[in-house]
């Protein structure tokens, strides 16, 4: 674990965090590597995909070359405080979405929980073993494939 104050999430405003800090702030959820159909006026309305990016690993859910992710994946997004009201289309449960709307984490989120509580809810709202990755589909199949299980 990366040099971390205490519940620095409580202490700190966003725009205070370390580069750790921000960085441990994701639940590793990938939803946010999933193909979405976003809604550019309201996006309540984005729609996701079971389909991820090319780089995710979707036994484990993690992405497979996240620190070079963007050499690969140009569009992917490095996301910082300063987009955080351009993104409410992330998931309900993401700490960098909660955070943002005064929310604080979520009760079971390994910072507060721990690892073990952690996981458990992962297997709920994560992408591990419930995706595809993009280079196994067409641009017309990947419409056909909305799931319903991202919250917003």
């Amino acid at each position: 674990m990366p040099n971390l104050r205490p519940k620095f999430w409580e202490n700190y405003p966003l725009s205070a965090l370390t580069d750790d800090e921000w960085e441990a702030l994701c639940d590793g959820c990938g939803v946010c590597c999933l193909v979405k159909f976003l809604d550019d006026d309201d996006p309540k309305f984005t729609e996701y995909t079971d389909v991820s990016c090319q780089l995710l690993d979707c036994t484990t859910g993690h992405c497979s070359d996240y620190a070079n992710r963007k050499t690969f994946v140009p569009d992917c997004i490095r996301l910082t405080v300063d987009m955080l009201p351009n993104m409410m289309w992330l998931p309900r449960h993401c700490a960098y979405k909660r955070l943002h709307l005064g929310q604080g984490l979520p009760h079971w989120h390994y910072l507060k929980a721990g690892q073990d509580r952690h996981d458990k809810e992962m297997k709920k709202l994560g992408v591990a073993g419930r995706c595809h990755s993009e280079l196994r589909f067409r641009d017309d199949e990947i419409e056909e494939r909305v799931i319903r299980w991202v919250k917003i």
